[in-house]
């Protein structure tokens, strides 16, 4: 599998300063769009369809891991990123514990010549394999750089 692929070290962050998990959403969209992952005239649209998923329930799956997931109108393809929060952020995750790992998706509205509905269901069950991988996460809150977490990700790709 090489879902990691979707994941460009330049999309991604390290160290999310965020104190709030509105803060630290916005900070992942602006990271996608410096990546060039997302164009920057869907950011305002890209903010809001995270925060109204997060209103209708949280993305906190437990073990320390988020994986917000948005559909969005006017993206050809999904737009990826991992980010890691050393200290944490309230979440309201399923167990109630801080969120340090974020796993943030952004996919196209619909089926199209970059964007397969199956393949993208078939990326999120491995991102949420990885979430539930003990080693992932320990892994990826050490490490130092961008482009060592995407090659985290490369390494666990056969998770």
């Amino acid at each position: 599998m090489n879902f990691w692929k979707s994941f460009k070290p330049k999309s991604c962050s390290v160290r999310i300063q965020a104190v709030s998990k509105e803060e630290a959403l916005s900070e992942v969209v602006d990271n996608l769009i410096a990546g060039e992952t997302l164009p920057a005239r869907l950011k305002s649209e890209a903010l809001e369809a995270l925060l109204a998923r997060e209103r209708l329930g949280s993305t906190g799956v437990g073990m320390g891991v988020a994986i917000p997931h948005v559909k969005l109108k006017g993206l050809e393809r999904a737009a990826c990123s991992l980010s890691v929060h050393s200290s944490g952020l309230e979440w309201q995750a399923l167990d109630g514990g801080s969120v340090h790992i974020l796993f943030t998706v952004l996919r196209p509205e619909k089926q199209g010549e970059s964007h397969d509905p199956q393949r993208h269901l078939e990326m999120m069950q491995w991102i949420a394999r990885l979430a539930r991988e003990p080693d992932f996460r320990r892994f990826a809150l050490k490490v130092k750089t961008k482009t060592e977490l995407v090659d985290l990700l490369r390494e666990m790709s056969a998770v």
